[in-house]
């Protein structure tokens, strides 16, 4: 099974940089979406062979999630049935057979780490409601998680300690969720691998230079490890300022 999970940075405008055509192309089993900044039915978006989910935030042009998978889940579930944390269309989770699959659109701290509470207070209940999940069965997380685990998953750790995705706070709630019982795929097969990130600011030709930073994850419950077979970050696939992170397992 080939899982797919990309931060379009607004999917009508994706759609006009190539979308489509390379959702084709990778073949995925399950495309999970963050940043769709679009509500349902705005935009067809002409995904063949895919069973369709929205999330949309209720403000207009922010935010928003979208599952796109060739096999119809058993269920579907929006949000953390938290209302403080369901009105910016941050979470879809669909349950399959074997397991959960959570896409998630994690809130970023903004300048001045402005929303660095209200994060704090989202990384708890996301967690809590995950590790819930994951005693039914095994739990796949996928998304923009908007921080950088650690110094190896961005170009220019010092400089950044105090900006947002970069905190020690954000830092700290990565750490407990992956000790809560989630493996980091992409380290899991390449622990010391550098120089490979998933986002780039539009700023500073920083995708030229890539002076990016690996933000974008496949978490995998402990009890999936073994039969995840490979973890890629597609950073020659354009359209966003986000590349696509690919998970490929046997469920």
């Amino acid at each position: 099974m080939k899982l797919i999970s990309w931060n379009v940075n607004g999917i009508r405008a994706c759609m006009g940089k190539g979308f489509v055509d390379i959702i084709k192309e990778q073949d995925g089993d399950i495309v999970c979406i963050q940043e769709t900044k679009m509500q349902e039915g705005q935009a067809e978006v002409p995904v063949e062979g895919y069973y369709q989910y929205w999330c949309s935030a209720e403000k207009k042009g922010y935010s928003g999630t979208a599952i796109f998978t060739k096999e119809k889940p058993l269920s579907a579930a929006y949000g953390l049935g938290i209302d403080a944390h369901d009105h910016e269309g941050r979470v879809i989770t669909l349950e399959y057979e074997t397991f959960y699959l959570v896409n998630v659109y994690v809130p970023n701290s903004q300048n001045e780490l402005k929303r660095l509470g209200y994060r704090m207070e989202w990384e708890d209940a996301f967690r809590a409601y995950v590790c819930g999940l994951d005693q039914k069965k095994p739990v796949i997380i996928c998304g923009d998680m908007n921080v950088a685990h650690k110094e190896i998953d961005l170009k220019n750790p010092k400089t950044n300690v105090k900006n947002a995705g970069f905190t020690p706070e954000e830092r700290e709630k990565m750490t407990i969720l992956q000790d809560a019982g989630f493996v980091d795929s992409f380290r899991y097969f390449y622990p010391q691998a550098e120089g490979i990130y998933s986002w780039w600011s539009y700023r500073f030709n920083a995708r030229k230079n890539n002076a990016g930073w690996r933000i974008d994850y496949f978490l995998v419950s402990e009890k999936l490890k073994d039969k995840m077979k490979d973890a890629s970050i597609l950073t020659d696939v354009m359209g966003s300022d986000h590349c696509p992170v690919v998970l490929e397992l046997e469920v």
